[in-house]
């Protein structure tokens, strides 16, 4: 697969550079605007294609007769903001005339994203490159060319266009196509910056030319995976999936890039204010104060056939909303911004008080939606990964771990906030109820004979005892005692859950373990990087920089020098790549984000004490 993106508009193309079959298009607006893009070259052989950015395609077509090469063809496929353009150029290098035909295939089928994922169908009547939604709205494919084809057949959804070109020896000729993407929700914003100026961003530097190359990239795939709104710049969570606000993986990060971002974290907390929950709404699993989980704009979800228009599904989001705030605010010491967002982190934590903890046991919970929306709402988000040791999936309204030590690290800044205002008894309020809830978390979740953190806690109150990498999240939020710290350490970092290219999300041996599932033994980046925040914040600066090792070699094991959304956790074998799994997104934001944050780490580590080895990793200059 290879992914294009400019703002709010992707492609998803095959190896060769078009769309052929699957998933694979041209999309905008959680919709598909080309089902089908195939050039027909006859005689040509592909030799060269090459993703010099995020957002551009290059390619050399060959047409060869005996030794040598007789016609060239150049092709440049750019993305745009609501289209693209291209252009090939055709050269004849032999010392004879040579005549081209070529032909391109381009079909529209307008399917919504949930549709060319596979969850749904949809008979549509289309009127060629056009369509009216249910709704009313009208969607289109425009294509202009230059020179127009010498002949355009009709097809379902789109049209076959030929063109041929008559080449004198050492003759050009040129053909240039535009293509646009009419959507009913045209943004009226400003531009996003460009590569040059995002990358200006990130005075980040390593002197091994393998890491320089995985850092270049995941700054690139940032600026690529970002789209403007009205209320700022915004990252999508990741390619082809999740090109939409999205409420978990755009706060995580957006923290992740701080503080070189500060611009699109304002735009992710602003936008998610003011798409904050305002009633009780099941079917969106919307509730007051809560933090929205995605908002889509396709057929399905604008039509109330998935529930995904403006969905609350979440139960981390809420927390992480006021956790990016006070990260945010914390390094750059913007109280404005803060007293601004007052009513809105006030709200989330009412929410965190009241909706999330409806028994009013202390812990944050949520209950599976039933109405076709997500039954787990924590980030392993897929229905098998809340389980007990016996394997039995885990019932009722569940309280993951990580997510109650999202609400202690919540509880804590809004303890900063009240004392930075000035309203001393409401931070010293806050403060008690972190104590609190980091006294009855270890009570009731510390798992003494495995040295571990239960999962999460069923709708009976039950330990899930397993082996997760869930309590990695816990040191990363402060709320683990210094005293079992090292003993979690020591089962994070054991042989039933590290693989050698990270810690894996559940561990070998354990009943419901699949080293290619995708939440039940698989290895997470943006889950070992949020672990290895949690090493620096206790001090475990060796480990910390062993996990780090692990994830740029990762990186590094990979053609496009990419961290992936996930691998297979199978035991790491030197000389040998992670196994992939066969459907994860790339690029993917918290993965890319990871990188950046791994450095502000290293960085930090720099300035508490100096550790040996790993120099090709510590050689980080930040300017």
């Amino acid at each position: 697969m290879l992914p294009l993106k400019e703002d709010d508009t992707y492609a998803v193309l095959s190896d060769q550079g078009l769309v052929e079959a699957g998933e694979q298009g041209f999309y905008r607006h959680d919709t598909r605007y080309l089902s089908s893009y195939t050039w027909v070259l006859p005689g040509f052989r592909l030799l060269l294609s090459q993703s010099p950015r995020p957002d551009r395609l290059v390619q050399h077509w060959s047409w060869i007769k005996g030794p040598d090469q007789v016609v060239g063809v150049r092709r440049e496929l750019q993305m745009e903001r609501g289209g693209f353009w291209e252009r090939l150029e055709f050269e004849n290098t032999s010392l004879e005339a040579q005549a081209v035909e070529i032909t391109l295939r381009a079909q529209a089928d307008f399917a919504d994203l949930f549709e060319a994922k596979g969850w749904h169908r949809v008979e549509r009547r289309l009127e060629g490159l056009e369509y009216t939604a249910p709704d009313g709205l009208r969607l289109a494919t425009r294509l202009t060319c230059d020179p127009p084809p010498v002949q355009e057949t009709a097809l379902e959804g789109g049209a076959l266009y030929t063109w041929r070109f008559d080449l004198a020896p050492k003759q050009k000729a040129l053909l240039h196509l535009k293509g646009r993407f009419e959507s009913p929700f045209e943004p009226h914003t400003p531009p996003l910056p460009s590569y040059e100026a995002w990358r200006q961003r990130f005075p980040l530097h390593l002197e091994s030319g393998h890491s320089q190359r995985v850092l270049e990239q995941a700054i690139a795939d940032l600026r690529a995976l970002l789209f403007s709104l009205p209320e700022g710049l915004f990252p999508a969570a990741g390619i082809p999936w999740y090109v939409c606000p999205f409420g978990r993986d755009s706060l995580l990060t957006a923290y992740m890039m701080q503080p070189w971002a500060s611009e699109v974290t304002q735009g992710v907390l602003t936008y998610l204010a003011r798409h904050q929950g305002r009633e009780v709404n099941p079917f969106l699993d919307e509730t007051p104060g809560k933090i929205i989980h995605e908002v889509r704009l396709g057929e399905l979800s604008r039509t109330g056939q998935v529930p995904f228009a403006r969905y609350y599904g979440t139960v981390d989001a809420t927390p992480l909303f006021v956790i990016l705030l006070h990260r945010y605010w914390k390094d750059s010491g913007d109280m404005a911004f803060v007293r601004r967002l007052q009513p809105h982190w006030e709200a989330a934590l009412a929410w965190m008080t009241d909706y999330a903890d409806p028994d009013q046991d202390g812990f944050l919970e949520y209950a599976p939606n039933t109405q076709k929306g997500h039954l787990v709402q924590s980030w392993k988000d897929s229905f098998d990964s809340q389980s007990h040791r016996d394997g039995s999936l885990a019932q009722g309204a569940i309280a993951v771990c990580e997510v109650q030590g999202y609400a202690y690290m919540a509880y804590q800044s809004a303890a900063a906030f009240y004392r930075a205002l000035g309203q001393t008894g409401q931070a010293e309020a806050w403060e008690s109820r972190a104590q609190a809830l980091r006294d009855l978390f270890h009570q009731k979740f510390w798992l003494p004979e495995l040295k571990t953190y239960a999962a999460g806690l069923d709708g009976q109150k039950k330990p899930m005892a397993i082996l997760t990498s869930n309590p990695g999240h816990l040191l990363w939020s402060g709320i683990v005692p210094e005293e079992v710290a090292p003993q979690l350490v020591e089962t994070l970092f054991s042989e039933a859950l590290f693989s050698g290219w990270g810690v894996r999300t559940l561990g070998a041996g354990e009943v419901r373990y699949n080293p290619l599932s995708y939440h039940n033994g698989s290895v997470w980046p943006h889950d070992n990087a949020l672990l290895i925040g949690g090493l620096v914040r206790y001090g475990f600066y060796e480990e910390a920089l062993r996990a780090m090792e692990a994830l740029f070699r990762l990186a590094m094991s990979q053609p496009d020098g990419r961290l992936p959304e996930l691998v297979g956790g199978y035991p790491k074998h030197e000389e040998e790549p992670p196994v992939p799994y066969p459907a994860s997104c790339r690029p993917q934001a918290w993965d890319a984000a990871a990188v950046v944050y791994m450095l502000r780490l290293i960085h930090e580590i720099d300035q508490k004490r100096e550790v040996k080895g790993l120099l090709e990793l510590r050689k980080v200059k930040v300017q």
